[in-house]
């Protein structure tokens, strides 16, 4: 399972109800931050997040309204004297922009907390064993962008009156059962999973895309998701400013959820040029499990 908490939901220029970009994502007791824009440490707060045990920052992007906050976060955390290292996840070049940034406030070299720095090359970014995420690249203005993909482990879980009439007892070896291996017995019989075990249960898939200015190579990265979030930006009428700047329109990001069998569409980075509902409207008419993402929305798949 993974819940989501959209900590920000504007595009580059906020607005009073929409911070810079950041989402939450938790799962299985991680709590990974994708993106920390400017303020992302009050939206942690506001939110009731807090800050504890966020150990993973994956970056989509290096441009500033996508990583601004980072300084202050980390000074927070410093504050707090959190002594897990933070493991930041991102493009070289994205990493770059962070490293520079640190350096200016602090030295090069320093940082208020501990970090380790992780450059992402398509493919896997981090095996938790109950999930894992993936990358793959995104185009967005000659930026060295990813966006990520988590998926949950299939799970079966044990068949509480298959144990009973097989006589299978209390204890470590219902546990080697649940993980897939075949046990024997004191009285010499052996239990193979397959005949307590249920049905698998279906994996989950999320998916999130930062800026995007096109949908091209995406359907296979996206296909099948449980939830896709990824920006609408500009309207179909202004497609043709939507591409100068690297941008999607909502009609491009539904039609992309439509083709890919994707579940539910979640739309962000919202410009304030646009009242909320003719965003929804035109996303919807190309794909009607489609919505708005506001800030402090909390979606758990």
């Amino acid at each position: 399972m993974f819940a989501l908490t959209f900590l920000g939901t504007s595009a580059s220029v906020p607005s009073p109800e929409r911070n810079h970009p950041g989402i939450l994502v938790e799962a299985v007791g991680s709590r990974i931050l994708v993106d920390c824009g400017e303020g992302t440490q009050r939206q942690l707060l506001r939110s009731g997040a807090g800050f504890r045990r966020l150990d993973h920052l994956l970056l989509t992007h290096g441009h500033f309204d996508h990583v601004l906050g980072i300084p202050g976060l980390f000074s927070t955390l410093r504050l707090r004297q959190s002594s897990d290292a933070m493991t930041i996840h991102g493009g070289p070049g994205t990493l770059d922009v962070v490293v520079r940034m640190l350096a200016g406030l602090w030295g090069e070299g320093r940082a208020p907390i501990p970090l380790d720095l992780a450059p992402l090359a398509e493919g896997r970014v981090l095996d938790a064993g109950e999930f894992t995420i993936d990358c793959f690249p995104v185009r967005h203005r000659d930026t060295d962008s990813f966006a990520f993909s988590f998926r949950s482990a299939i799970r079966r879980h044990l068949l509480p009156d298959r144990l009973l009439a097989l006589r299978v007892p209390d204890g470590p070896v219902r546990g080697e059962l649940a993980e897939g291996r075949q046990v024997r017995l004191d009285d010499g019989r052996t239990i193979d999973p397959e005949q307590v075990l249920g049905p698998a249960q279906g994996r989950r898939k999320l998916v999130i895309v930062g800026d995007t200015e096109t949908t091209e190579g995406l359907d296979d990265h996206v296909r099948d998701a449980d939830v896709l979030v990824i920006e609408a930006t500009f309207l179909a009428r202004d497609a043709a400013t939507a591409h100068a700047y690297g941008h999607l329109t909502a009609t491009e990001a539904a039609a992309l959820a439509a083709r890919s069998a994707v579940k539910q569409l979640v739309l962000t980075h919202i410009s304030g040029r646009y009242p909320d509902e003719d965003i929804l409207v035109e996303a919807t008419g190309t794909f009607p499990n489609s919505r708005l993402a506001s800030d402090f929305d909390r979606i758990t798949i």
